[in-house]
């Protein structure tokens, strides 16, 4: 529990508000319970250390105001949209046998010792919060999940959560998952099949004999140069024949 000075302030105009906040100060306010709302002021420099760290919202701070302690928890800051220091704080009372609803952060413990982590698997977290109805006097500061001994493909459930008396999630009815140990995905480029590879080749094998459109429209088949010899040869064989023949 954080401990917090606190004053009472008496300011009733936008200007005055103004001032206090020029002087170091964040207006804030408690509520909740039979007493009376009260209007306090806090060190603006404390409350901003107090938000540095984790789970403010879900910690009971002790309010020292005028000598006295009251126990409450914070339940709203208002930041300055330039500047983003807080402008105002509000409070809620703490009163035996009220309950609160917050959202309490999930902490993962002993990684160090999860056999499916060390040979590379990835704990997904499905929630980093869960949202719980809690007696005021009983707010768990955090939920902890023991990783020691875990193994890749199990997963941790709100029902293997140990939660503190009268503490209880929000969501009912099913037993939701707050984390994952997945197995390692690594993504590989698949190679090109042999047989695609043979099939582009011979494509381009029998492209190479494949028959040519002449100016008919009709396949023809290309000649070779041989070919062409052979036929001018003989057309020269039929030639000096006739001539022979014209000479007798």
């Amino acid at each position: 529990m954080n401990d917090l000075e606190a004053n009472i302030r008496n300011t009733k105009t936008k200007g005055e508000l103004n001032t206090l906040r020029s002087q170091g100060n964040v207006p804030g306010i408690i509520y909740g319970g039979e007493d009376k709302n009260q209007n306090i002021s806090v060190s603006k420099k404390t409350l901003i250390n107090l938000l540095e760290k984790d789970n403010f919202l879900s910690n009971i701070i002790n309010l020292k105001i005028d000598g006295k302690d009251q126990n409450v928890l914070p339940r709203e800051v208002k930041f300055d949209i330039l500047s983003d220091e807080p402008t105002h704080i509000d409070f809620l009372r703490i009163v035996k046998g009220g309950k609160v609803i917050l959202q309490i952060p999930v902490k993962f413990i002993n990684s160090d010792k999860s056999p499916g982590l060390k040979r590379g698997g990835v704990l997904n977290i499905v929630r980093r919060k869960v949202e719980l109805k809690c007696p005021t006097e009983n707010i768990p500061n955090e939920l902890v999940v023991d990783l020691d001994g875990v193994d890749i493909g199990e997963s941790f459930k709100i029902s293997a959560i140990k939660l503190p008396e009268n503490v209880n999630p929000t969501i009912q009815g099913r037993d939701f998952v707050v984390a994952t140990l997945a197995a390692p995905t690594v993504i590989k480029e698949p190679e090109k099949p042999a047989e695609a590879a043979e099939g582009a080749e011979a494509v381009g094998e029998e492209g190479a004999t494949t028959p040519t459109e002449g100016a008919d429209g009709e396949g023809k088949t290309p000649q070779t140069d041989a070919a062409k010899s052979d036929k001018k040869d003989d057309v020269k064989k039929v030639d000096d024949k006739k001539s022979q023949t014209e000479k007798k």
